[in-house]
Parts: structure tokens; sequence; C-alpha cells
């Protein structure tokens, strides 16, 4: 529970590296099925892609030696919206949907956020120098999931 807005929250910091990666979207989904959300249904789902990609873009765009990255998640509007934000140390770097080359075996990441996400955006931070990618998702309350 964030004590601040009283929403569920979640935040852990993980090393930026493809295991860091990995272990952000399996514990996304255990906090998930702990929130009454479980694997395999539609949010689960969504999470787990949606933090897959946002993870491996701040290990693989946003990294700077020896600085993690961070993984947060919040349930907003009395459990009715999962907001998932990941933060990396390289503001400068900020997503673009789009720019891909049509051949290209990566690019494509940002349109899946896109498509999944209700929203998305990017915020920015000078103390400490950080970039935060967050996107909103559906989340139907855990009595609606039956």
């Amino acid at each position: 529970m964030n004590e601040q807005t009283g929403h569920p929250a979640f935040r852990i910091q993980l090393s930026a590296t493809p295991r860091g990666a990995r272990l952000a979207r399996r514990l996304a989904v255990a906090q998930l099925a702990d929130w009454g959300r479980p694997y395999g249904s539609a949010v689960s789902d969504a999470a787990a892609h949606l933090v897959a990609e946002l993870a491996a873009n701040a290990v693989r765009h946003g990294r700077v030696r020896g600085r993690d990255f961070r993984l947060g998640l919040t349930l907003l509007d009395h459990g009715r919206v999962l907001r998932i934000e990941v933060t990396d140390p390289r503001p400068e770097r900020l997503p673009t949907v789009g720019c891909y080359a049509p051949d290209g075996e990566s690019g494509r990441g940002m349109l899946l956020v896109e498509a999944l996400a209700e929203r998305w955006g990017t915020d920015t931070a000078s103390e400490p120098c950080t970039k935060t990618v967050w996107c909103e998702v559906a989340c139907p309350s855990p009595a609606r999931l039956t």
C-alpha cells in the first residue's frame, strides 16, 4: 500500500540485465495474482507483455553501468486501473513509436505498448537523473473475473 496515496502499490529495484527484466515480468504477474488478478487473466497477460517490453527497453536503451532500474505497479481508481512504471537512469533516451526498419528485428516494442495500454507516456526527473515510462491498463475487479 502506498502510504502517500492509499493505493495498493508494489515497487522493486532490479539489476539492469536481461535477468532483471525477466524477473520484473515474473514479479509483476505474481503481484497481480496476490491482488486477485490470476495468472492467465486478461490483465495479467497484458501486464506481462507490457512489463516485459518496458523492462527490456530499460535494460537495452536506459542502462548506465552500475545503476539499476525500478519497476512500479499501482492499482488506481478503486482497483479498476493498473499503472505500470519502469524507471531507468537515461532521461535523454525517450521511447518512440514506429521507428523501425521494415525488415529489422527490433523497434516495434512501443507499438505493442500502444496497442495493449489504455494510455502511456514518459516523465523525466533531474534529481536523480531518471526517466519513467508508464502505461495504464483496465483492470477488472477480482469479483468480476469469475
